[in-house]
């Protein structure tokens, strides 16, 4: 069966608008991340700002039909910067009853609700705790209700073909995509285009898919359901070459250019975990570009792979989430004492123990800071939004490479999944790393070797691959001397090193970029000060609040250890700080026993980011405390 190609639409009247917020949702085999993607990425083609938030369930084969089986895609678009996936959705996908019932509550009011009304059947109500069908009891009459036939009509498109009823039920979702496809005035060929590549084995799940695509793009020109279209012009970005991109690919790509522009091959010891597991298999793809991955049988062997990859001369790195970085601990800890260059990547979730593996959480940032026994200063660099993730990814190389440590790189899974649209960068500006790799190639004049002396500037110890001649040593969890490298329990000696330690890491201050500031100049008290994946939310909390004429000033922190050297002064020009986190507030403890400041925190601990929304009441009611206050 040949399907025919939909081209853009003779349409009914079209209307235009400068941002959609819309999420799919249904059942974890409905496709509703694939749906999402594919529409994200025909957004991204057709020039739109975007950003992305997956939802994914935490049991891997949920009941059918289940509330914990919900899966869920929500895509902000517009013809302007944006900066957040959206607080809420105003058009709603629902694939079932269930996925109603756990996303109905986030649907803005008057907002359109597209249901696959074949789904609600009394099964399937019962599974999602409904005593009676809501798309006839009334309790939906604050939205638009589209009931749509999808599944008979996916059904209807695909009856002449061959495949199983089961093959046909799946193809639904490509049903709902066309739809929304033929709403919002996307073109249906890139993924006509994608579907006969990815299928092109089978090409009769090909031809049915892109049947269900065809048919969902033409019942939305039919149908009397819809009276108009929508349109979305493309958004005025800055000149480049752009591509989608999602925080974990940008992250591996980061890793890669790293190791390119430091001349080194890059070894990546990994134990799969969810939110990272994605940059194992993405770098396991980069074998042309030197890139060699280790897939280790548990957490412990994976980042001692890394450090011996380490030993060896290679930019190593190894991935994991927060359960994974506490048993990392040892090996991180032997990373500090043996002063070797080691990239450690900590996609954070939701904790504590396994909790909630499927959502996002900036819980690990104190762990991050002292989760290793005695003093083992590390580095700790934090992505702001997911295209970022490249850039944090060169960086904490450069700082590894030049320092002779180990780092931690903090993301999250709201940024390991989000998707942007990214601008290719030029890679002759990225830093010239290959600087940084200063190999020892001989020994002293007198003959020996003298591992743990020091470059005067960064207090690094030379690097020496194993089995170079006149280079012979030995490294390990036992304390050193100073400059011999022999193990050493003398008491003056241990504070020496431990000193040393801490100033090479402190000193690291010198090299990153001053906390900059986006103050408007009209005598701003209060300061939103952030880190991590809370960049967006506060950017764009702050310009809605400046809309209003509040005053306020906004900055962000990338470095979290050592922070940058004007942080301090930065701080005390305001009457107050406010740090909003995904956590209890482990930034403003930091931020307050560092620079004795007015920190004060907007916390939330729930597995999702923050709205714009919330964050913009926050600062308004620490504008109208600050007002009340004494002077």
């Amino acid at each position: 069966m040949t399907a025919p190609s939909v081209t853009q639409p003779v349409r009914k009247d079209v209307r235009q608008v400068g941002t959609v917020t819309i999420r799919f949702a249904g059942d974890s085999g409905d496709g509703m991340q694939l749906t999402g993607d594919r529409f994200t990425s025909v957004t991204a083609k057709v020039g739109n700002d975007l950003a992305t938030l997956p939802d994914f369930p935490a049991e891997i084969r949920a009941p059918a039909g289940s509330l914990p089986g919900v899966s869920g895609f929500q895509l902000h678009f517009a013809d302007h910067d944006i900066l957040t996936p959206g607080d809420a959705p105003e058009v709603l996908v629902a694939m079932n009853p269930a996925a109603l019932r756990t996303n109905v509550g986030d649907l803005t009011p008057g907002g359109l609700l597209v249901v696959n009304e074949d789904a609600f059947t009394r099964g399937n109500l019962k599974k999602a705790g409904y005593a009676a069908n809501p798309l006839d009891d009334g309790s939906l009459s604050g939205y638009q209700v589209v009931r749509v036939p999808v599944t008979t009509l996916t059904l209807g498109a695909l009856e002449d073909t061959e495949l199983s009823s089961k093959e046909k039920h799946r193809a639904k979702n490509m049903f709902a995509l066309g739809l929304m496809c033929w709403m919002y005035s996307r073109p249906t060929e890139p993924t006509v285009d994608w579907l006969r590549v990815k299928f092109r084995t089978r090409p009769q799940i090909a031809e049915a898919n892109v049947a269900a695509l065809a048919a969902g793009f033409a019942f939305g020109e039919t149908t009397e359901l819809f009276a108009h279209a929508y349109e979305v012009k493309p958004a005025k970005l800055q000149p480049g070459r752009y591509r989608q991109i999602t925080g974990n690919l940008a992250l591996a790509y980061g890793l890669i250019a790293a190791a390119h522009r430091s001349g080194l091959p890059l070894f990546l010891g990994s134990y799969p975990i969810t939110p990272a597991s994605d940059i194992l298999h993405e770098l396991s793809k980069h074998k042309n570009f030197g890139v060699r991955t280790f897939q280790a049988e548990d957490e412990i062997a994976g980042i001692g792979a890394a450090l011996g990859a380490a030993f060896a001369g290679n930019l190593a790195v190894t991935t994991t989430s927060g359960p994974g970085v506490a048993l990392k601990g040892e090996t991180i800890g032997l990373a500090v004492s043996v002063e070797l260059p080691l990239v450690i990547v900590n996609i954070q979730r939701g904790g504590p123990s396994t909790g909630l593996p499927t959502k996002t959480e900036q819980s690990d940032l104190l762990q991050a800071m002292f989760g290793r026994n005695g003093e083992a200063p590390v580095p700790i660099v934090a992505p702001a939004h997911p295209g970022d993730c490249f850039n944090a990814a060169v960086e904490a190389a450069r700082i590894a490479l030049t320092y002779r440590t180990p780092v931690m790189l903090l993301s999250d899974g709201y940024l390991a999944n989000g998707a942007e649209p990214w601008r290719l960068p030029d890679l002759d500006g990225l830093p010239d790393l290959a600087g940084a790799v200063a190999f020892a190639r001989e020994p002293d004049p007198d003959g020996t070797y003298r591992p743990f002396a020091r470059d005067a500037d960064t207090l690094a110890r030379p690097w020496a691959i194993p089995g170079t001649p006149g280079l012979e040593h030995r490294i390990g969890g036992l304390e050193k001397a100073d400059g011999t490298g022999a193990i050493s329990y003398d008491p003056d000696n241990h504070h020496r090193m431990v000193e040393l330690r801490a100033a090479k890491v402190a000193g690291i201050a010198r090299t990153i970029p001053p906390l900059a500031v986006d103050d408007p100049g009209d005598g701003a008290r209060l300061l939103v000060l952030g880190w991590g994946s809370t960049y967006g939310p506060i950017a764009a909390a702050v310009r809605r609040a400046r809309a209003r004429g509040l005053p306020v000033a906004r900055a962000h922190l990338r470095h979290l250890n050592p922070f940058p050297a004007n942080t301090g002064e930065v701080l005390r020009r305001y009457d107050r700080i406010l740090v909003p986190e995904m956590n209890r507030g482990q930034l403003r403890l930091l931020l307050r026993g560092e620079y004795l400041v007015d920190a004060r925190g907007y916390n939330h601990v729930r597995g999702l980011p923050f709205s714009s929304a919330e964050l913009e009441q926050a600062i308004t009611d620490e504008l109208a405390d600050l007002e009340a206050a004494p002077a």
